[in-house]
């Protein structure tokens, strides 16, 4: 997956009146930028920060072996991967490596360092989400860790499964220290959902895969929305078979200082953080991995 944080690279994005209605408004609108396999819905670059602890998503779709990602390193992040149909072969420094099948998780903290690689299993495909956390101040320098969910460990509550956080009586077993939900939500065509945020969440955002959304009175398709700030509900229609993922949290209260592969809260962290991962590197390389 195309992982390297492009600096110049904004997407191609709406912008749409943020007076109140009887809704609460979408903000900004983008279908992303599309290389390869890989559509990136929103980075710093494109939004601004706007979804911060949200940092980028992908939505990828990956069909042969020719798209696999080599070793590459991280630092300051954490990378949550929802796979919607195929399967994803992975590796990480953390020890970790195996098949994430179709509807199971992936939660990779690189905190001050980790190196990774995945895709397609041989001859197969893959499809999903990927999502970038910006780690707090206390995590992101911190020792790297990672956990993958079977399908039937991840909880659902309707339509909704819960892969980080919780919602109404389901929760996830991927622990964050910010506040943050993470939905991956399937309906029916013409089917009715809402949610309503946890007190403190005023930030909301939903990116569609299949299908269409109704929401805000808007009509969005393989597109991501963020909604105005606030904590209430949020209303949703399905127009044919829809798949998404819904992101909500309290405001990150901190800068988004990037480097080529890390995203830090400060440029101190970042240097930190880079010098971690170059270690990892030379270690790598010594052993003939790289």
């Amino acid at each position: 997956m195309n992982t390297v944080i492009e600096r110049s690279q904004a997407p191609t994005f709406q912008k749409t009146s943020q007076h109140p209605t009887e809704h609460r408004p979408l903000v900004y609108r983008t279908q992303g930028t599309t290389r390869g396999g890989v559509t990136r819905l929103i980075s710093p670059s494109g939004a601004d920060g706007l979804i911060k602890p949200f940092v980028f998503l992908d939505l990828f779709d990956l069909r042969s072996s020719g798209h696999k990602m080599g070793m590459h390193p991280h630092s300051g992040i954490a990378t949550v991967t929802v796979i919607m149909d195929g399967a994803l072969d992975y590796r990480e420094t953390t020890g970790s490596e195996g098949t994430l099948p179709t509807g199971g998780i992936e939660y990779m903290s690189a905190g001050g360092g980790v190196w990774h690689e995945g895709g397609p299993v041989e001859n197969g495909s893959v499809r999903g989400f990927q999502l970038w956390l910006a780690l707090p101040p206390e995590d992101e320098n911190g020792p790297s860790h990672s956990l993958y969910l079977a399908p039937d460990h991840v909880q659902q509550a309707g339509p909704a499964r819960v892969v980080i956080g919780s919602h109404e009586g389901a929760g996830s077993d991927i622990r964050t220290r910010a506040p943050i939900n993470y939905l991956h939500v399937s309906l029916k065509d013409g089917e009715h959902w809402s949610y309503t945020p946890p007190a403190g969440h005023d930030v909301a955002w939903v990116a569609v895969a299949d299908g269409a959304l109704e929401t805000a009175g808007a009509r969005l398709a393989a597109e991501l929305g963020v909604f105005q700030k606030g904590e209430s509900r949020l209303d949703f229609v399905a127009r044919g078979d829809t798949q998404f993922v819904l992101g909500s949290s309290a405001t990150h209260p901190h800068p988004l200082v990037t480097g080529y592969y890390s995203v830090h809260t400060s440029e101190a962290a970042l240097q930190k953080g880079e010098a971690g991962i170059a270690r990892l590197g030379a270690e790598l390389r010594a052993a003939g991995v790289l």
